[in-house]
């Protein structure tokens, strides 16, 4: 693929690396020359200092055959006029934009909505933008899924499945402490599976010989209702969550607020496994007020988020003040989001409160860098903005066969639910024939016109349309979604 990025921020910077790892072909784009020189001194690829919104400009690095513009500068107005502008002149190429501003998302989410039956069949899209990622919609969606799950780690969903991949670490003198994958089945009978094991910074494929030690963390594929006796084996423990704090009444915040106190309201992004949680947990809140508490220091937001959210405690005050927490209770909680603006505070504050004796924390973040520091201060699930990001638009690049992306570790691994092209070579092949140890390894299946995924075996039949989910090297993936999809993947 060919593709073109506006933007040579970090977004744009990991974007580029991405795609170049997956030997793509990619133009960057950016007028600030210290934010080009650096982005030179990182990247194999074109890049050009110049105004990404000058026609002339796209064009000089090939805009007409590009597959796809991504649109990521700190300017909502100048990502959405580069798209416009492309799209009046080449309709066919594949436009994202990232915009920030929330009016702006969502009015164009309803425009689609409201005049679905016109907007891509009789008009192009609005503004001429195929995707639009709205990065504080896509974090609060990821801190929701850590709320799903009961807050004990990133954990991965699939839609009518009861499976999920939890990120879940061992700890010292647990069950799996010492222990090799080929050992665990004398050590329990629960059904599950180690799809990846991050060991001293480097995420892999595990073998059978891997040894599992503390401080390791694994990629766990498992039952909903086995995710407990899983974390149990690795020395940790779920707790119910009955009394939530959110730190930060900023736009986060309030999207966060919304889903976890109005989900009925909640219609978009959202799988009916994950509202009847919600709604399960909203109960707590519906029987004492107190259940559920934000909190900002910002006067303002405190007032506003007051308003709109009657059903909550909501107070304008410090949340790192001991004094504060301890008088209002706050330290005996089950869980603190931290949502604020500034994502170094909010790391620090988690650990702290940690300290103090809430039960579990989440903690909004700038990058998967942070998560690492994150973790370490003993954040229980760090939901890194950025990539959030990051996932959204490769996702939407991969083409129509491909659903989701999850990158894990910073794109050592990603994640990903695709469907079997016809012209696929493992059409109408058992997953034995195909096996490629080191390489990739299948996870679950969904038959065409069967809604629910199963976990494969060796003798799993493969057939056109069937749905996949699979982990796989990020470097390797474009080359073994080719295999799956049937797709080109020179």
């Amino acid at each position: 693929m060919k593709i073109v990025i506006v933007g040579a921020g970090f977004t744009g910077v990991q974007l580029a690396k991405l795609l170049i790892n997956e030997k793509n072909q990619v133009a960057l784009i950016d007028n600030n020359e210290d934010t080009i020189r650096h982005a030179q001194n990182q990247l194999d690829c074109t890049v050009l200092c110049a105004d990404g919104n000058n026609l002339e400009t796209l064009e000089s690095v090939g805009i007409a055959k590009a597959d796809a513009l991504i649109c990521v500068t700190s300017s909502d107005e100048v990502n959405m006029i580069t798209c416009s502008l492309v799209d009046a002149v080449y309709p066919d190429v594949l436009k994202i934009a990232r915009v920030r501003n929330y009016a702006y998302y969502v009015n164009t989410a309803a425009a689609e909505k409201k005049h679905g039956d016109t907007f891509g069949i009789k008009h192009r899209p609005l503004y001429g933008i195929n995707y639009m990622i709205n990065p504080d919609v896509e974090a609060a969606e990821s801190i929701v899924k850590a709320i799903e799950n009961g807050a004990v780690g990133n954990v991965l969903t699939f839609d009518n499945s009861d499976l999920e991949i939890a990120r879940i670490t061992v700890n010292e003198k647990s069950t799996f402490d010492g222990i090799s994958l080929k050992e665990i089945r004398s050590k329990t009978d629960i059904k599950f599976l180690v799809v990846y094991i991050e060991k001293d910074g480097k995420t892999s494929l595990p073998s059978g010989d891997t040894k599992i030690e503390a401080g390791d963390i694994l990629g766990v594929l498992v039952s909903k209702d086995k995710l407990s006796d899983v974390m149990s084996l690795c020395g940790t423990q779920a707790k119910e969550l009955r009394k939530v704090a959110l730190i930060g009444a900023g736009r986060i915040g309030n999207i966060v607020a919304e889903k976890f106190l109005n989900p009925q309201k909640d219609g978009e992004g959202t799988g009916n496994g994950q509202k009847s949680f919600l709604k399960r947990i909203s109960s707590y809140v519906g029987r004492k007020t107190q259940d559920f508490v934000i909190i900002d220091s910002n006067d303002l937001l405190a007032k506003a988020a007051s308003e709109k959210f009657p059903q909550a405690r909501v107070m304008c005050a410090d949340a790192s003040d001991e004094n504060f927490l301890r008088e209002e209770g706050i330290t005996s909680y089950d869980l603190a989001i931290c949502a604020t603006h500034n994502h170094e505070l909010n790391m620090v504050l988690a650990a702290y409160l940690e300290s103090l004796g809430v039960g579990q924390t989440i903690s909004l973040v700038t990058s998967s860098a942070f998560e690492t520091i994150a973790v370490k201060l003993g954040v229980d699930v760090p939901v890194a903005l950025r990539d959030a990001v990051v996932d959204s638009i490769m996702s939407h690049l991969r083409g129509k066969s491909v659903k989701e992306i999850h990158t894990v570790t910073n794109g050592q691994m990603e994640i990903i639910e695709c469907e079997i092209g016809a012209n696929s070579k493992v059409n109408g092949k058992a997953l034995k024939e195909i096996s490629n140890p080191g390489q990739f390894l299948v996870l679950l299946s969904r038959q065409s016109g069967i809604d629910e995924y199963k976990i494969v075996d060796g003798n799993t039949k493969l057939h056109a349309q069937d749905h996949l989910v699979i982990i796989v090297d990020g470097e390797k993936s474009k080359k073994v979604l080719s295999f799956f999809t049937g797709a080109d993947g020179e």
